[in-house]
């Protein structure tokens, strides 16, 4: 059976990705590699209000940045079941919906808006269920004729069975659900337009999804499409109902339900962040799911290894912006040396840099980069780690200038510059005595001594190791700097 698995990622080209949308893609993902299957991209494309190419192409750009790869797909991956995006399967529904008419498995339903929710208003009155009460369902011959000639308009409900549907979700265990919790319900426009309830079910029985892996909010459609289902395998147009397991919900602030429209919803914001791929999936797999009760960070292939749909928990999982950088902080301590310095490349060039890019010194960056890589969150960290060398003066954080030039800084200073001059700059640890030794002089500890220091040469209180980046820095720099905070001091 392993081989035979195909699971589907079918996302709306709508905006910005998501983070949750990129925990259903990596748990469908991983579900088909653990099981040698096949990942099938899929893109839902049918409302032309709200889809747009720009996020179409957002969202493949996101997959291979994340490192999503697709066995069938849209773009140059292709597939034995094209196209892959729903917009270009128009024909496809429409054939569908005639079958499932003519085998009165659906109907035409002229009830217009108005007269449905006067009959909802009056159901819920009632205490009664407020979906579609099925006036529709059987109508005559005249009486269709009738609202035709009237210039009705009609969309078409697909008709759900009297009885019960249970099914065992692979999160959640066995479910049922009873008719009067799931009434008929529309599969296709009065214009024609197909809508999702149709499309979607259908796409996964000609692609023969065997396992749907998708959101908890889309398990009271659950009972709908597996009516839909059956009718589709009579037709046969199906071979099969796919295993469905929902997946839980990723809450935000005030254990709310994570939606697109929180700042920290969006793929885009950890990945302009800095964010390297593999620690935020790594976190993204935590929303519901468990390495083991003692690990919390891997790589994504052993995760892929590990992964097992009956291990998701059924509970909400909550986004916590803390673990997910104190897990990303790990995978950068994971890189090596060369990878780490070509993962920052990008926050060391224009818009983020704040340096000319003629005073940027590779082999300065080369030098430090280690250094750096124990220290920074995410890579966006880098550029404010690493721009006092690269600046012709450093940028003066006011806080850090006034909590660190208390006392008598410019004494302190003064007897500083004067003993980093006569070290040895070759050697951090000579550099590190010269300023040991002034403290001694001004009765300071190392950590007090340090601290005017550092903020005269890198504007701030906290940074990379101080004296291994004055000597990066270089003599010169580093004393004409310390002059300017003594003027600084003196004005």
């Amino acid at each position: 059976m392993a081989n035979a698995i195909r699971v589907r990622f079918c996302p709306s080209p709508t905006g910005n990705p998501h983070v949750g949308l990129v925990r259903t893609a990596l748990f469908n993902w991983a579900f088909a590699r653990h099981h040698g299957g096949t990942f099938v991209f899929r893109i839902e494309d049918t409302d032309a209000a709200r889809d747009s190419e720009e996020s179409y192409e957002q969202l493949l750009d996101s997959l291979r940045w994340l490192g999503f790869t697709w066995d069938e797909g849209p773009d140059e991956v292709g597939g034995p079941h094209a196209p892959y995006r729903q917009s270009q399967r128009m024909d496809i529904y429409r054939d569908v919906a005639e079958k499932l008419l003519a085998g009165g498995y659906a109907y035409h339903c002229f009830c217009t808006a108005v007269e449905l929710e006067v009959r909802r208003d009056a159901a819920r009155l009632a205490g009664k269920p407020s979906g579609y009460d099925g006036t529709c369902r059987n109508l005559s011959a005249d009486r269709i004729e009738r609202y035709r000639a009237e210039g009705r308009e009609s969309i078409v409900r697909f008709r759900m069975p009297d009885e019960p549907i249970t099914f065992t979700d692979l999160v959640r265990g066995e479910l049922t659900f009873t008719p009067d919790n799931v009434p008929d319900y529309g599969i296709v426009r009065a214009n024609g337009a197909p809508l999702y309830t149709l499309v979607n079910p259908v796409d996964d029985a000609l692609m023969e999804i065997t396992h749907v892996l998708r959101g908890e909010d889309l398990l009271s459609s659950t009972p709908r499409q597996i009516a839909l289902y059956k009718a589709l395998i009579e037709l046969g147009i199906a071979k099969e109902i796919p295993a469905f397991g929902h997946l839980p919900y990723v809450m935000g602030e005030g254990n709310k339900k994570l939606s697109k429209r929180d700042p920290q919803a969006s793929l885009n914001v950890y990945r302009e962040r800095g964010f390297l791929a593999e620690g935020l999936l790594n976190y993204l797999s935590l929303l519901g799911w468990s390495f083991s009760a003692d690990q919390d960070i891997f790589t994504i292939e052993q995760m892929v290894e590990k992964f097992d749909i009956a291990d998701v928990n059924a509970n909400p999982a909550r986004f916590d912006l803390k673990k997910a950088e104190s897990i990303n902080a790990d995978h950068i301590r994971m890189l090596d040396e060369k990878a780490f310095a070509a993962a920052c490349e990008p926050w060391l060039q224009a818009p983020h840099a704040n340096w000319a890019p003629e005073d940027f010194d590779r082999a300065a960056w080369e030098t430090i980069a280690p250094y750096a890589q124990t220290r920074v969150t995410v890579l966006s960290d880098i550029t404010a780690n690493v721009d006092f060398l690269f600046l012709p003066e450093p940028v003066f954080d006011q806080p850090s200038w006034d909590k660190a030039m208390k006392g008598e800084p410019a004494a302190l200073l003064t007897t500083a510059r004067a003993k980093l001059e006569a070290a040895d700059w070759s050697d951090p640890e000579s550099l590190k005595n010269a300023v040991l030794a002034a403290g001694e002089e001004h009765g300071l500890k190392l950590g007090k001594a340090q601290a005017p220091v550092r903020v005269a040469v890198t504007g701030r209180t906290v940074g990379l190791p101080l004296f291994e980046s004055l000597e990066i820095l270089g003599k010169e720099k580093t004393l004409t700097r310390i002059d300017a905070a003594l003027a600084k001091l003196a004005a």
